[in-house]
């Protein structure tokens, strides 16, 4: 599956450009920030700094947003991710959850503070909801396509 890498992150950025109505809209997760997560951490030569840049441009033109602002916020994830990638995969299932949801809320604040400074204000449910959809989401993500534990006791 060479493909699977670049498909999931088309959908990804298909979902994250898809409208959702009002109350469930702000618990829309951030689809491409949990899927360079994965990636980051399962296969790490496939998504790089310069990949979470080219996506957060693309996420930025699509949403209106300022040019780089999420660009910048996928880069510091992805960056942490390939630092910090063997003590990740050893975590359990819990433990690897909550550092993907501080990962998650550094990116919320990161685009809060960008949107403070450029003037530009979003309700902070808004910026919340998908932090929690997001960690919801990693949970199914991670149990789902991780088999990495099935081949090795210790996966260091």
């Amino acid at each position: 599956m060479r493909f699977a890498p670049i498909l999931t992150l088309l959908l990804a950025i298909v979902l994250a450009a898809m409208p959702l109505p009002g109350a469930v809209a702000q618990f829309k997760p951030d689809w491409v920030a949990v899927t360079m997560i994965f990636w980051a951490l399962a296969s790490p030569p496939a998504f790089g700094l310069v990949t979470a840049l080219v996506v957060g441009l693309m996420l930025d033109v699509l949403s209106g947003a300022l040019l780089g602002q999420h660009g910048f916020g996928l880069m510091l994830i992805v960056y942490l991710c390939r630092k910090f990638r063997p003590r990740l995969r050893a975590f359990p299932a819990l433990q690897s959850t909550l550092v993907v949801a501080a990962l998650l809320a550094l990116n919320e604040f990161l685009l809060l503070w960008i949107d403070g400074v450029s003037g530009r204000t979003v309700p902070i449910g808004e910026r919340w909801g998908p932090v929690a959809s997001g960690t919801l989401l990693w949970l199914l993500v991670w149990s789902t396509f991780d088999h990495g534990s099935e081949q090795a006791p210790a996966r260091l």
